[in-house]
């Protein structure tokens, strides 16, 4: 009997050793036969995610030092791809209705469409009102703490038109996520949407029945929500709707009301991203929450975004890297960027493209699955907003004279957005001088994808090598590079 018992157990050990190993099979990769397609976009130049050429590989001996190189090893591959996308915010609905139908199917394919446009997947909205709204509302009544009046009516007028046709647009399916910027005025310690405040501990039930309300209304109108944030940057007190949250006070909002009532209202399977807000405290904020079991099993993860530079320093993007050593087990997801204080007469200002590229390569490389712009559209003001915080879109609409201005970093994130496609894994890529950086993809059909980005003012002529292949490539002064092959 016991010798029966062993075979048996060894059998479903095998078997479901065997399912997990084909479970994670690997999409193997070669260089034999392969051409390379090469994307560029340049400042300088009319080149805007332009196909300059097309290269094949030869055999390659050690490199020199005088030689600069990106090297791409297919066999080291790290994290899966969630996808590249943008927010839908009221602003960008209101300013989308004022389009004709024209511009505003040509907005859509710019966005959503693999072939003329930059294939955006992923897309975050707000829960209620942001700044990026003409002026602040909830979905209840003053005072409802029952929620006995929950209606999105509001949202039916500009954003759920917009999402629909967004979601249409990318044929049927996107990735939907989305996060509040402030509890209703009369749930907080200020007894304002505006300038921070904290939620009140009598409301704290109310509030997390308000995300589950807020997320089956969307569903019931037809927009599969994937996720949600706790809150749209929680350590700021902003002139706009925002909310403060201590890292202990969201590690037990979401360990005592917001994780439990998802569960208890069939709304479990939805991902819970913490933080969404700057990387400068995202590890004190990451060791508070993921090391509490409790609070960390209702966290799929780590939400981020790049204002950190407000105080003066660099972009911190080794932290997103000691987050990712020292919670492996929890994804990390840039939620929100944008370049700050419109001022039309920089519309083609290149650095904001550039900052842009530097951005997506350093957090994936840093072990990012999924990363998400601002607004997709605004005004020709930076708008509209309801506290006068005008910013950048990569796309802009002069709602004078009915066009669409088209930025650089529409087509710095179109050289990841259209060709990195979700499913595809992370590929080990490093580059041999500081004047490039680079990051690569495997997709799911077999098809490897490195961006190079060169953000020096000479034209730089590099090796990509891969094993004992290798082919030589030019790219222009401040330019963006996609090679397919």
């Amino acid at each position: 009997m016991k010798r029966i018992t062993t075979v048996a157990l060894l059998a479903v050990t095998f078997l479901a050793f065997s399912q997990q190993k084909n479970k994670t099979k690997q999409v193997s990769f070669s260089t034999k036969d392969k051409t390379i397609t090469v994307y560029t976009t340049a400042e300088n130049t009319k080149l805007r995610l332009t196909q300059t050429d097309k290269l094949s590989f030869s055999s390659s001996k050690q490199p020199l030092e005088t030689e600069i190189s990106v090297f791409v090893e297919p066999k080291k591959t790290f994290q899966n791809f969630m996808g590249i996308g943008g927010a839908i915010t009221d602003a960008s609905a209101e300013v989308f209705a004022k389009l004709s139908k024209e511009k505003q199917q040509e907005l859509l394919n710019a966005y959503y469409n693999k072939e003329k446009g930059i294939g955006y997947s992923l897309l975050r909205t707000t829960i209620h009102s942001s700044d990026f709204s003409s002026g602040s509302y909830t979905y209840i009544k003053d005072g409802d703490k029952n929620l006995e009046t929950f209606n999105i009516d509001h949202d039916r007028q500009y954003r759920i038109p917009m999402l629909k046709q967004a979601i249409k647009t990318a044929g049927g399916k996107l990735l939907l996520y989305v996060s509040p910027w402030s509890p209703p005025a009369f749930m907080k310690s200020n007894g304002n949407m505006l300038k921070g405040g904290t939620l009140l501990p009598e409301y704290y039930q109310s509030w997390a029945n308000y995300y589950t309300k807020f997320i089956k209304a969307y569903e019931k109108e037809g927009m599969p929500i994937w996720g949600l944030t706790v809150q749209n940057e929680p350590m700021a007190t902003q002139t706009w709707e925002s909310c403060v949250y201590s890292a202990e006070a969201e590690r037990d909002f979401l360990k005592n009301f917001l994780g439990p009532t998802m569960k208890k209202e069939g709304l479990g399977d939805k991902k819970i991203v913490v933080w969404d807000h700057n990387r400068d405290l995202m590890n004190q904020r990451a060791n508070v929450i993921f090391s509490d079991p409790e609070a960390s099993k209702y966290a799929w993860g780590m939400g981020f975004h790049w204002y950190e530079t407000w105080a003066g320093g660099e972009p911190m993007f080794d932290n997103v890297r000691k987050v990712h050593e020292a919670y492996p087990s929890k994804n990390l997801m840039f939620t929100e960027g944008c370049v700050e204080r419109f001022d039309a007469k920089k519309y083609q200002f290149w650095a904001n493209g550039e900052r842009y590229g530097t951005s997506m390569i350093n957090d994936f490389n840093n072990g990012t699955v999924g990363w998400t712009d601002w607004n997709i559209l605004l005004d020709q003001n930076g708008g509209p907003n309801h506290v006068g915080n005008f910013c950048f879109a990569p796309i802009h609409a002069d709602t004078n004279s009915g066009e669409l201005i088209y930025t650089p970093s529409y087509y710095y994130i179109g050289h990841f957005s259209k060709f990195i496609r979700p499913d595809a894994k992370r590929v080990s890529t490093a580059v041999s001088r500081s004047s490039l950086i680079s990051t690569s993809f495997l997709n799911k059909d077999g098809k490897m994808v490195t961006v190079v980005m060169n953000h020096s003012d000479k034209s730089v002529t590099y090796n990509l090598i891969i094993a004992t292949e290798k082919t030589v490539v030019v790219i222009p002064a401040h330019g963006i590079q996609t090679l397919v092959y």
